[in-house]
């Protein structure tokens, strides 16, 4: 929310918060190619803030449901999150002005190869889906006129079918070999997921030529415009 914002944006300082993993590794070549380099090598650090080679820049290293947080509430200026967090979390409470097109994948529904599938499902009423993303997923089925049971599961969703926690999952599809090697099928795509670039809407106002630049760098390398 906008009134709701850290004192850290009364500063001339810009926080970047990156997401951890497979959006990091993609993410830095981007920003070394667009000028902002860490002074040290992150994948040889603990650290979680690093410095940059400019003064004002400082990169911060989490767990990408963790960057609409911080950067919703002004602890950090900017984010690079996947869509998927973004839709899951509100995208509304922040701005989000650029794809940078990296990171793609689908967050599709999935179900048990009916050769393989020998569970039980006859005293079901309703679908059971065992997802991480309640919020998109529920609007999904709702947006279909589906009504399901939905079973928040965190971690090794493709374990639920077989034992009998779900009739589907809902979850993020790179090349699809996990799902086949535990018996699943993908069928439906729910949400095309990139990573995204999000901005802290007091920040936006208070550090608006510094934001601005580093937008432009990013989505001249990009091959897009920012909103």
């Amino acid at each position: 929310m906008e009134g709701t914002v850290s004192k850290k944006l009364s500063s001339e300082n810009i926080v970047i918060a990156l997401t951890k993993g497979r959006i990091l590794k993609e993410v830095l070549p981007l920003f070394a190619s667009a000028g902002i380099i860490p002074a040290e090598d992150i994948a040889k650090s603990r650290k979680l803030i690093f410095d940059t080679n400019l003064p004002n820049l400082r990169l911060m290293i989490i767990r990408g449901a963790d960057v609409p947080t911080y950067v919703e509430f002004g602890s950090a200026d900017i984010g690079i999150v996947g869509k998927d967090v973004l839709v899951e979390y509100g995208a509304e409470r922040f701005y989000e002005p650029l794809d940078l097109k990296l990171a793609k994948c689908r967050l599709m529904t999935a179900e048990p190869n009916p050769s393989i599938d020998k569970t039980d499902k006859s005293q079901r009423t309703r679908v059971r889906v065992a997802t991480k993303f309640t919020r998109i997923t529920s609007e999904y089925f709702a947006s279909r006129g589906e009504q399901v049971d939905l079973v928040k599961l965190n971690g090794a969703l493709e374990l639920a079918p077989s034992l009998g926690l779900a009739d589907v999952i809902v979850d993020i599809v790179d090349s699809g070999m996990t799902l086949k090697a535990n018996g699943l099928e993908a069928k439906e795509v729910v949400l095309e997921v990139s990573s995204r670039v999000i901005v802290n809407k007091g920040s936006m106002k208070i550090k608006n030529s510094q934001i601005r630049k580093i937008l432009t760098q990013l989505s001249e390398k990009v091959g897009s415009d920012y909103k």
